[in-house]
């Protein structure tokens, strides 16, 4: 009987001596955080467990000082759920932390939405970019490890060393924290709403930005969805087969912001009133395939046709900048920038379009949409009338597909050479039939290409006619995430017989 009551007041003993550790542990953490007052706290999931783990374990032991982690001294540190729904994320529960005068960076909420992974484990994405793991640590004998001897607990350190290692090679891996602070900068929002909020609060900041510099105002609308959708792009049908000549493949450089540009498209130029319309010479407004009319640049500049034109004309001196630049720091971050650029121009025309969104205007969105499937079709007329053995060419041209903003060429040649040439003549022969900025370009060629279906195809991608860049594969098993590795495995070994070693089949 005493030895049991002396068992039980030794497990009392060592349970309130653990509970001293943990107690002066995370006081000493808190006291640690706030000495150091870093600016940006990242890690790995530390958003939905990390902090709102700790917040709940020092609220259970009464550490009353730990949630004080902000800059502010009289604002408490919560965690709150929010909901974030939007097409491109789905619909994903999130928990809020508030770090005043602090940026927490999760990078797994970078990795969510800007790369599309088999498994978002920290082990997989490590192996991913960097070929590395973490230490073979279950979670289930992290106690036994702490409550073991020297080496064990050197194991579980060096586990813990990791988990943090880990994420910081990632951040630099993959210029996280440079393109964030970039798109913050172009869009003018705060970084955690880059992480935590969808596409359309960038546009309407950079809305809001070029409103105040006009002296205008947003008007506030009741936003209801009709069901009203418009048609999206064209996708000229493939002429499916295994090519073994060179595909050329041109593409428009950033088609929908040009469009927008070139033909002044905007809520402020758009016109609603039939009898505005009468008022106007043939040269001040235009009539879109889609039938909506707006007001040319002559009458008045469109406020979204400006924004566009500034992040594109932001982009190219920032990659012009990157050309000459010669330390890997600052091309970094030029990277970064001309990235931000490109997506914030690319994320306009679908802010018009997103009909339960904060500023819909479906004739915006239509009128783009009717541009560019003109746009398309007209290409592949003038390419496949212009380059023809009636006009001294080898071979007739022929368009075997087209998505969007790219068509894809059979020349007819043999060469690479050729076929890169050809595309390049017949890119500037197009683009001058369309008006500034509106511009198509030589990409690369597929030598040779497996065109399967709309969206699905591989090929060998070359920029260069001396040697390929990478297979490349669109829609297929190899780059599908609803597929097991074997799968995968299969069909790229397929693919490589038929692409690289060129067997017969």
């Amino acid at each position: 009987m005493n030895y049991s009551r002396y068992l039980e007041k030794s497990r009392r003993e060592r349970k309130k001596k653990h509970l001293l550790l943990y107690v002066v542990f995370r006081k000493k953490w808190a006291d640690f955080t706030r000495e150091v007052d870093p600016d940006i706290i990242t890690g790995y999931n530390i958003q939905n467990f990390d902090f709102s783990y700790l917040l709940a374990r020092a609220k259970h032991l009464n550490i009353n000082t730990f949630a004080y982690l902000g800059r502010l001294k009289d604002v408490k540190t919560t965690a709150r759920t929010t909901v974030l729904q939007s097409k491109q994320l789905g619909r994903r529960e999130n928990k809020q932390i508030n770090l005043e005068g602090r940026i927490l960076f999760d990078l797994l909420l970078v990795l969510l939405r800007e790369y599309k992974l088999r498994s978002y484990t920290l082990n997989a994405v490590s192996f991913h970019f960097l070929q590395q793991q973490k230490e073979d640590v279950q979670h289930s004998i992290i106690s036994d490890l702490q409550n073991g001897n020297a080496q064990t607990r050197h194991r579980l350190a060096v586990y813990c060393l990791k988990d943090a290692y880990l994420p910081l090679r990632l951040l630099d891996k993959l210029m996280s924290l440079i393109n964030y602070m970039e798109m913050a900068r172009v869009t003018g929002v705060p970084m955690n709403y880059l992480l935590q909020r969808g596409q359309q609060i960038k546009v309407v900041s950079q809305i809001l930005r070029k409103c105040k510099e006009k002296n205008l105002l947003i008007p506030a609308l009741k936003i209801t969805d009709n069901g009203d959708d418009f048609t999206g792009a064209t996708v000229i049908e493939p002429i499916r087969g295994y090519y073994d000549t060179p595909i050329t493949t041109l593409d428009f450089s950033s088609l929908y912001p040009s469009i927008m540009i070139a033909h002044n498209l905007c809520y402020s130029t758009l016109i609603t009133d039939g009898r505005i319309k009468q008022t106007l010479a043939e040269d001040e407004y235009i009539t879109t395939p889609s039938g909506n009319c707006f007001v040319t640049a002559k009458v008045r500049r469109g406020l979204l046709p400006e924004i566009l034109e500034n992040l594109l004309s932001a982009r190219k001196r920032a990659k012009q900048m990157m050309k000459e630049e010669t330390d890997n720091f600052r091309k970094k971050v030029l990277d970064g920038r001309q990235s931000a650029l490109k997506i914030s121009a690319n994320s306009v025309y679908g802010f018009t379009g997103a009909q339960v969104g904060k500023l819909p205007c479906l004739e915006i969105s239509q009128s783009v949409t009717s541009f560019g499937r003109e746009m398309i079709e007209k290409t592949k007329a003038l390419v496949e009338s212009e380059f023809q053995i009636s006009k001294g060419y080898e071979h007739d041209a022929r368009v075997i597909y087209g998505d969007t903003d790219s068509v894809m060429i059979k020349f007819g040649v043999k060469t690479l050479e050729e076929a890169m040439n050809l595309g390049r003549l017949a890119a500037t022969t197009v683009s001058n039939s369309f008006p500034p900025p509106i511009k198509l370009e030589f990409e690369k060629c597929y030598y040779p290409y497996l065109l399967i279906n709309k969206k699905r195809y591989a090929g060998l991608y070359f920029t260069r006619p001396d040697k390929h860049d990478k297979m490349d594969c669109k829609g297929i098993e190899t780059v599908r995430r609803d597929n097991c590795e074997l799968v995968a495995s299969l069909i790229s070994t397929c693919l490589e017989k038929l692409l690289i070693e060129r067997f017969e089949i």
